[in-house]
């Protein structure tokens, strides 16, 4: 069977997702993806603390929850940022550069399957299934099989993990 567009798109995001990691390497690409998840962390578990500090400064609840979110997420970014130069100019200085950009490329190769697998789980809501292109794909059953298993597996973690929320101040 042929490859179609889709399946050509699919092979595109892939590639490039490796080249930009293979250009940055691992370490920086790495580090990027436990910031942002560790600046989501920091905004949920600690935004409506710090929202409680904002009372002087804004009125409304949602909106104090909203900036102290936001401030804290781009703060543990910054963080975050600062800590991944310092730590690629370790990496560059001690010469493990080149293994750093192959490890790059792989973890670019696998973030790129997953925003493949993504991508299709998105598209999966839509009514696409009686188009040509997704019914003759010979890549997408493939990822919509990964796509259907993680979203039974997502569901099942965060129904538990985010009955907590954030709580809004009084």
């Amino acid at each position: 069977m042929a490859f179609t567009w889709f399946d050509w798109a699919i092979i595109a995001i892939i590639v490039v997702s490796s080249l930009i990691s293979l250009r940055r390497g691992f370490v920086k690409e790495a580090l990027s993806l436990v910031t942002w998840i560790v600046a989501g962390v920091v905004a949920w578990m600690f935004g409506g603390a710090l929202a409680g500090h904002l009372t002087e400064f804004i009125d409304t609840p949602s909106a104090r929850v909203i900036t102290a979110c936001a401030l804290l997420f781009i703060v543990t970014l910054l963080v975050g940022a600062l800590v991944n130069f310092l730590i690629g100019e370790l990496i560059r200085v001690t010469g493990l550069d080149g293994t750093d950009r192959v490890l790059g490329m792989v973890f670019g190769a696998a973030r790129g399957a997953l925003l493949v697998v993504v991508a299709v789980g998105l598209l999966s809501l839509a009514p696409v299934q009686q188009d040509s292109w997704w019914q003759q794909s010979t890549l997408l059953p493939h990822f919509l099989m990964v796509a259907d298993w993680s979203k039974t597996l997502i569901l099942n973690f965060t129904g538990q993990w985010f009955s907590g929320g954030v709580a809004i101040p009084g």
